[in-house]
């Protein structure tokens, strides 16, 4: 159903699911979420980016964990009660995120869906599906499994194996 579109311009509506870094709300397609579940502990594996944290064993099944607010350079890190951790389940792999916290799934239709504007060159836009719009809000659409598939994430690969 998701359609892959590198400029953002006239991406598709839907439902996505919404969640925060830092100050900025995101969302993602709800189709690629398998659970959410509270930041627990993770096993730290050698030698890998700062971004993945570890690994968790998610019912027999290892999965690796990559924390957005490390990956986007967000800023000091704080886990509490609100942090969050959500699986995805992206074809043959299941990775999860770590994000501030999860609002809701919004349903957007495709004129709610605006492309990304030229930003400077130090803003990767390679990810970004499109912005959001919900009344006064604006969200950043992350194209989750480009993300979780690029070149610089083919360590997760590496942990899974």
């Amino acid at each position: 159903m998701a359609t892959e579109n590198n400029t953002g311009s006239g991406a598709a509506g839907g439902e996505f699911l919404t969640f925060t870094l830092g100050n900025e709300e995101y969302g993602m397609d709800i189709l690629k979420v398998q659970e959410i579940r509270g930041y627990d502990a993770v096993t730290v594996i050698a030698n890998t980016p700062e971004f993945i944290k570890g690994v968790i064993n998610l019912r027999g099944i290892i999965v690796p964990i990559i924390d957005l607010r490390i990956k986007f350079h967000l800023g000091k890190i704080d886990y509490d009660q609100f942090t969050v951790v959500i699986i995805l389940n992206l074809g043959s792999r299941v990775v999860g995120i770590v994000v501030d916290s999860v609002s809701d799934v919004l349903s957007l239709a495709p004129e709610q869906v605006k492309a990304v504007p030229a930003l400077s060159a130090a803003l990767d836009t390679r990810y970004i599906m499109g912005l959001g719009t919900v009344d006064e809000r604006m969200l950043i659409l992350v194209d989750i499994e480009k993300l979780m598939n690029s070149q610089e994430m083919a360590l997760v690969d590496e942990v899974v194996s």
